[in-house]
């Protein structure tokens, strides 16, 4: 009496293939029909033969190689090299807005796409200073709800909040649902920003898409389209995500000359160093003048100095004032 699961034999074979077998793994054809077995599936040489290059036929490459009276076959190219898929895992365990629970669920996935001995390379524990897991699930379904607006041209509503003092979220706007028309996802800093048309103050702002709450789409068609096509979308990238939002302004910095690689890694290789004296060059950057740049830039110890405008120098002498420690 044949195997209750020989209709599947073609399916458990190419399991089999692709679990057990790699460029440094292989299989005989007795271990082949004894791992289909395993399975409750009987088969003979002749048929198995087939099916492996009915296999490689569909595209997963079944390869062989004699080795004395015995022949052992193995699945040969992938989708995924397995340094490639390294990198992915790498990306996603030092990720901020992906969870741990994610996490492990996402490296799963990928381990699905090599065999079960390159998978054991897949499942390893990547150690990056400063990266916090996001502890919200949500994530994802918010993401799949901007998607849904953008690609049915419809706004969307949500809450939105901060963190207070207890460590507790705590919604802005008294509760009340933000109504924005979606343009744009940003990922910058490990973290997605919402790039989108805030119907109440009629202007384009930018969201921290993990501190969206309660995200559907509403049945009002996008607004602030002229809005959106008028940014030069890779400026505004950099001005509004890589110092955190505050006033546009062209600052011109003097830095130290083994200060190049700083300022370049920050604000791209486009920039332009003039030199100045001996051992310092100048440079203009478009930044969103904010807190967070002139501590960036108070950071450098002395190494990079803001050389104008007047504005941004008294914004800076008036941080140096306050008090920060009690």
């Amino acid at each position: 009496m044949r195997g209750r699961n020989q209709k599947l034999k073609l399916l458990y074979l190419a399991k089999i293939m692709q679990e057990q077998t790699d460029d440094t793994h292989a299989l005989t054809m007795p271990e082949i029909l004894a791992e289909l077995a395993k399975y409750d599936i009987e088969a003979q040489r002749k048929s198995v033969y087939d099916d492996l290059d009915a296999l490689d036929d569909f595209g997963i490459e079944i390869l062989k190689y004699q080795d004395g009276f015995r022949t052992y076959y193995h699945c040969g190219d992938r989708d995924f090299e397995i340094a490639e898929l390294k990198i992915l895992v790498d990306a996603i365990q030092s990720s901020k807005f992906i969870s741990e629970k994610k996490t492990k669920e996402l490296i799963g996935k990928l381990e699905k796409n090599v065999s079960n001995y390159d998978s054991q390379m897949l499942n390893r524990e990547v150690k990056v200073s400063g990266r916090v897991k996001n502890m919200n699930e949500s994530i994802y379904y918010t993401i799949d709800a901007i998607h849904e607006g953008m690609t049915e041209n419809k706004a969307i509503k949500f809450k939105y909040f901060s963190w207070n003092v207890k460590g507790e979220e705590e919604f802005r706007r008294d509760g009340e649902f933000y109504e924005v028309s979606p343009w744009a996802l940003h990922f910058d800093d490990e973290r997605y920003y919402l790039i989108a048309y805030d119907h109440e103050r009629k202007e384009m702002r930018h969201y921290r898409v993990d501190k969206m709450r309660q995200v559907s789409v509403i049945d009002k068609k996008r607004k602030g389209k002229t809005d959106f096509d008028k940014q030069d979308r890779a400026k505004y990238n950099e001005q509004y995500f890589r110092m955190y939002g505050g006033y546009l302004e062209t600052v011109t910095l003097k830095c130290e000359n083994d200060m190049a690689n700083v300022i370049i890694d920050q604000f791209g290789k486009d920039v332009r160093l003039r030199p100045a004296e001996k051992g310092f060059f100048t440079v203009r950057v478009d930044v969103s003048v904010s807190a967070q740049f002139l501590s960036w830039v108070i950071a450098l110890e002395g190494k990079v100095k803001i050389a104008g405008p007047d504005k941004v120098k008294d914004d800076m002498k008036k941080l140096l004032k306050q008090k920060y420690t009690e």
